[in-house]
């Protein structure tokens, strides 16, 4: 037998019943991507409130690498909830929080000596790593590029790419931040090979330095190694080399920001280090924490410590619970077993993904690094038009038969894939099995 196992209609009544209450008491701007009300969950599992279990491919939008309650972290926080909930690590020091921190500095790419500091979210991660490039450099001036994101505060939607969705109604946003070109090559222009439309690409970020912003202006540039709401998309390698070299140059710092990229979502324990590159600066949240509220922003200590006490934290920055759950799935995730174990899962959906790219027309683009995956959907191969009407479709298609998906993508046109990475062949092989059977009804 699979894992999905169906007794009622997806969503079900129960669930339905759920979702009108959070309508009536929340506010419609949080999104919700399903009509799902979750009871419990187990691994890559899923067990709604009207008794039905699906299999999760949208992993908390990228939070879950160590599955739903992993045991040792369910373990660590009862015993932490014993001791001590809350203390602010303004007001003093608990263990946790320290040995955390130790984690994260010794995971983070770069032979040199680091600095963490901890905090709640992705948004705060990165806005916290503008303040401190700020401080550092003396320079008021971010780059960022099209179609990333970086946050939903002021300063990251500043950051962000894809207005529609995620600014439209929330200006003026803040200054000093320079959008330049992203090479996606999947859109790269008629007659350019990959190579071509990179070198291009470069000449743009050149040109930018000129017309746009000087570098001695620039503090930072942010960049995701693996775009992810821009769909997924590596970074090409030779991009992030030119990035390194301008950085190295000008002394601008590079940040790498892997809040859904890193912790092992794309086989390695950070996706930088697919690249011969090491960034000055890394923000990390998602799956550090297997699902509590945990970010950080880890570095060089010369310039992690730039900003004076006091400029950086928070509340509930660092929460004893919090860093319980970082300190064991940071163990989990940096042990080569379980890196080894993410990269044959993505190779395995790559696989299934390739074969139903041969079957279904629908599928412009297969992509990704590692297990971090997703399909770009068009209605035309050679215009690569956008099929964002068809995306949403599949996602309700293999909700219907019990399997989680979310989209993605600056056109809103590509399904994403970030399960749990301890999910079983079986269970990989039963979720593209329902994902095929979807693609087929909206194929048709």
């Amino acid at each position: 037998m699979g894992t999905i196992n169906l007794v009622t209609e997806i969503p079900g009544p129960k669930s339905l019943a759920w979702v009108a209450r959070r309508e009536a008491a929340t506010a419609r701007g949080a999104a919700k991507l399903t009509q799902l009300t979750v009871d419990h969950a187990e691994g890559a599992a899923v067990v709604d409130v009207d008794g039905n279990t699906l299999l999760d491919f949208a992993g908390g939008i990228g939070v879950l690498a160590v599955g739903h309650r992993p045991p040792a972290v369910v373990e660590a926080l009862k015993a932490q909830a014993e001791k001590l909930i809350h203390l602010c690590a303004i007001v003093g020091t608990y263990e946790p929080f320290v040995e955390v921190a130790e984690l994260l500095n010794a995971i983070a790419p770069g032979d040199f000596p680091k600095k963490t500091v901890l905090l709640n979210s992705g948004a705060e991660a990165v806005e916290t790593a503008v303040k401190i490039a700020r401080s550092h450099t003396g320079r008021p001036g971010i780059i960022v590029f099209e179609g990333a994101y970086h946050g939903r505060t002021n300063m990251t939607l500043s950051m962000t790419s894809k207005f529609a969705l995620f600014k439209k109604g929330f200006g003026p946003f803040a200054s000093e931040v320079y959008r330049l070109p992203f090479p996606n090559v999947y859109r790269r222009p008629h007659g350019l090979s990959d190579e071509e439309f990179v070198e291009y690409a470069i000449q743009q970020l050149n040109t930018a330095l000129v017309a746009q912003v000087d570098p001695s202006n620039v503090a930072a540039i942010v960049i995701e190694p693996v775009q992810g709401e821009g769909g997924f998309i590596p970074t090409p390698p030779r991009f992030m080399q030119r990035l390194r070299e301008i950085c190295d140059q000008h002394g601008i710092l590079l940040v790498a920001d892997e809040i859904q990229s890193g912790m092992g979502r794309t086989g390695k324990m950070f996706a930088i280090e697919h690249y011969d590159v090491v960034p000055d600066l890394i923000t990390i949240a998602k799956s550090v924490a297997a699902g509590m509220p945990l970010a950080a922003v880890t570095g060089r200590a010369e310039v992690m410590d730039a900003p004076h006490p006091g400029g950086l934290g928070g509340t509930y920055s660092g929460n004893p619970l919090a860093c319980v759950a970082g300190v064991e799935a940071i163990k989990m995730i940096r042990q080569p077993e379980f890196l080894q174990r993410a990269a044959v899962v993505g190779q395995r959906m790559r696989s299934h993904l390739q074969d139903l790219q041969t079957q279904f027309p629908l599928i412009g683009h297969v992509r990704g690094l590692g297990p971090m995956l997703a399909i770009e959907l068009v209605t035309d191969h050679d215009t690569r038009e956008p099929a964002a009407t068809q995306t949403s479709q599949v996602t309700v298609e293999t909700l219907k038969r019990g399997l989680i998906t979310i989209r993605a993508g600056l056109y809103s046109n590509c399904v994403r894939f970030l399960p749990p990475l301890n999910i079983t062949n079986d269970q990989i092989d039963e979720g593209m099995a329902v994902l095929a059977e979807a693609l087929k009804v909206v194929q048709a």
